[in-house]
């Protein structure tokens, strides 16, 4: 299913090169459109991130203060945030500079908010991307679809539709910072005012998250705070909850920890599996994600701390 939540942590520093990192010519990043016979096709389910290791306790500096489990993480769908705290300050979706597109000064006022451009990024079959594509509101914004796997099944869904459909190759581009140039140049390219990420397995620069902040929004497969990371289906049932569901979220810059848009719970039946629990939660990913898109593009959500409202749309005044 499209699980995972690409965030950046602004004080985590980028992951540990692996060999083939090393190994990895160090060229500028790069953005490649892909047509209908480019790339191998993406296994589904792949873009789990690699295992960290942790320090044995006992061997932990006495003068050193214990770490939570959630601090120190980068943001990843795969893994924790820090302890979760309110916002810096007050977000209110109706100010047209908050819905400036990347390649505008945020101070310049914008009078599109209701069509504002949409860029979703996933990494693997794009069910959520279809449900967008599928929706009168959302279909007609989607802009452009961005994906880090030239096989994705997602690239393809926005091809069929005539959308844009880009490639990011991470090979291309010499560590996280340098991709988040990259991403953020196809942003601006497309004039992209909201972006959702749709099971985008990688880890943003903090540059990219900043740059969109309060005009982000995320889908995950559990009702946060609990189950969070990219395991979010398995780790219910692991734990024997008889209750799971969805949460559509504003991201910031740690992981699954941004304001909530909208929850709805799935009861775990006796017998389900990963797939049978999944599927159910798909179809309210796909009811509730255009609803949130719209309400973002419209200029209807109102964020105070931790707190999301949503305003009618006949609440909105037209500008």
């Amino acid at each position: 299913m499209e699980q995972g939540v690409p965030h950046t942590s602004a004080t985590s520093p980028d992951p540990p090169l692996t060999h083939a990192d090393a190994n990895r010519p160090a060229n500028p990043p790069a953005a490649t459109r892909t047509d209908a016979g480019q790339g191998a096709r993406g296994r589904e389910g792949e873009g789990e991130a690699p295992t960290t290791a942790t320090a044995d306790p006992r061997t932990r500096d006495p003068e050193t203060p214990p770490q939570s489990p959630r601090q120190g993480r980068g943001t990843r769908s795969d893994e924790w945030g820090a302890r979760a705290h309110p916002p810096r300050r007050r977000v209110d979706t109706r100010n047209a500079a908050i819905l400036g597109s990347a390649n505008v000064d945020p101070a310049t006022p914008i009078t599109r908010t209701g069509d504002a451009r949409v860029a979703v990024l996933a990494s693997g079959a794009g069910t959520n991307l279809q449900a967008l594509l599928d929706d009168e509101f959302c279909g007609r914004r989607v802009a452009v679809v961005v994906s880090d796997r030239a096989g994705a099944r997602a690239l393809e869904r926005a091809r069929d539709r005539g959308i844009p459909a880009v490639f990011l190759d991470p090979a291309r581009s010499a560590g996280r910072d340098a991709f988040g140039r990259a991403l953020l140049a196809v942003l601006a390219e497309h004039a992209v005012d909201v972006v959702v990420l749709a099971g985008f397995m990688r880890i943003l620069a903090p540059e990219v998250v900043r740059a969109y902040e309060g005009r982000m929004l995320n889908v995950h497969p559990a009702l946060l705070p609990a189950f969070p990371g990219a395991h979010a289906v398995a780790d219910a049932l692991a734990w024997g909850a008889r209750v799971t569901g969805v949460t559509i979220h504003l991201v910031d810059e740690e992981v699954d920890h941004g304001p909530i848009v909208f929850q709805e719970a799935v009861t775990i039946r006796d017998g389900d599996d990963v797939d049978s629990l999944a599927e159910r939660i798909h179809e309210v990913e796909h009811r509730l994600l255009p609803g949130a898109v719209r309400a973002l593009a419209e200029g209807r959500l109102r964020v105070d701390g931790r707190r999301v409202s949503v305003a009618e749309p006949a609440a909105v005044a037209e500008p």
